[in-house]
C-alpha cells in the first residue's frame, strides 16, 4: 500500500478499476439486443425482461471483459490503448478479485434465467457463456485464433438477442433469421475492424489475430464488405426491417478512408475506432426508431 493510502481508499480504487475493466461505455450493446428482441416478442413489461436487461448490461460485460483484461495483462501493458475507455490495466493484486467478481455477479442471474427458461434457451444461455470465456480463458484463447476471433466477438452481442427471443418463445422465421445474420456480419466487421489498431502490439506480444494473419489492409477491406452485406441482408427482411440497412452506412463511411493501410500505419485507426464508439449510440437511437415503428405497425 503507498504512503497516505488508506484501506478504505484503496478498496475504491480497486472497485472501479474492476467496474472499469467492463467496459461501462459498452454496457448498452449487450442489453440492447437482449431487451429489443424480448420485448417485440413478448410486447409486454415483466421481471423477466428486467432481470435479462439488468444482467446483459452489467454482470455479462463483467465476464466479458473482466477475463479478458486478467488474461491479456501481460499484452496490454504494450499497448497504449490501455488503461481507459477502450480496456482497464488492472493490477495483477485484483486479477483474482475481478474473476471473483465476474463470477459472483453472474451466477444468480444466470440462476434466474434458467429457472424460468426453456430448453432453447438453456442451450443460447451456454453458447453465450461458452463464448465469454473461450475468447479470453487459457487454453481456448479464441481470440488468438484468426477468423474463429471474429466470430467468437460477434457471438457475445448476437447472442443476448437469441436468449431473448428463446425465453420469449418467438418463432422461428425468416425474417428473424436474415436480422440475426446481419447482426452477426456487423458484429465480425466490426471485431476485424477493431483488430486493426492492435496490430503491432498484438505481433510484439506474439499474439494472432486475424488482422496479424491477414493484414490490416485486407482486414479493413474484410470489414467493409462485411458491413455492406449486414446492410444488404436487412433489405430482404419485411417492413420496416430494410430501414435497418441505413445503419450499416456510417459504419462504412468511418472505415473507408482505410481502404489502403498498411500495417506500419495501422495504430492510426483507433482514430475511426473511437469514432465507432459513438457511431454505436447513433445507430442504436435509429435502430430503437425502428423498433418502435415495428411495434406500432
Amino acid at each position: 500500500m503507498s504512503a497516505g493510502a488508506t484501506p478504505s481508499r484503496t478498496l475504491g480504487r480497486d472497485l472501479s478499476q474492476i467496474l472499469l475493466s467492463s467496459r461501462p461505455i459498452s454496457w448498452i450493446n449487450t442489453a440492447f439486443p437482449f431487451a429489443a428482441a424480448y420485448l417485440l416478442t413478448t410486447r409486454e413489461l415483466d421481471v423477466t425482461l428486467l432481470v435479462g436487461t439488468l444482467y446483459f448490461l452489467i454482470p455479462y460485460n463483467l465476464a466479458m471483459y473482466g477475463i479478458n483484461d486478467v488474461f491479456d495483462y501481460a499484452s496490454d501493458l504494450a499497448n497504449p490503448r490501455k488503461g481507459g475507455i477502450e480496456g482497464a490495466l488492472l493490477a495483477p493484486r485484483i486479477h483474482r478479485a475481478t474473476l471473483w467478481a465476474a463470477a459472483g455477479t453472474n451466477i444468480p442471474f444466470l440462476a434466474y434465467l434458467v429457472i424460468v427458461g426453456n430448453p432453447a434457451s438453456w442451450f443460447w444461455l451456454a453458447v453465450s457463456m461458452f463464448a465469454v470465456i473461450a475468447y479470453s480463458a487459457p487454453v481456448l484463447r479464441f481470440k488468438e485464433r484468426p477468423f474463429l476471433d471474429s466470430m467468437t466477438s460477434s457471438t457475445h452481442f448476437v447472442s443476448p438477442a437469441i436468449v431473448g427471443l428463446a425465453l420469449a418463445g418467438a418463432s422461428v422465421t425468416a425474417a428473424t433469421t436474415l436480422t440475426l445474420v446481419a447482426f452477426f456480419l456487423w458484429g465480425m466487421a466490426a471485431h476485424a475492424f477493431g483488430a486493426v489498431q492492435d496490430v503491432g502490439p498484438d505481433r510484439e506480444a506474439g499474439i494472432s489475430s486475424i488482422a496479424t494473419v491477414i493484414g490490416a489492409r485486407a482486414t479493413v477491406r474484410l470489414s467493409l464488405s462485411l458491413w455492406v452485406l449486414a446492410g444488404a441482408a436487412m433489405l430482404l427482411t419485411p417492413w420496416p426491417g430494410p430501414l435497418a440497412a441505413v445503419l450499416a452506412l456510417p459504419y462504412v463511411v468511418n472505415a473507408a478512408p482505410w481502404w489502403n493501410v498498411d500495417d506500419a500505419g495501422s495504430a492510426a485507426t483507433n482514430r475511426a475506432w473511437r469514432r465507432f464508439i459513438a457511431l454505436n449510440y447513433f445507430a442504436g437511437f435509429l435502430a430503437t426508431m425502428i423498433l418502435i415503428l415495428a411495434w406500432v405497425s
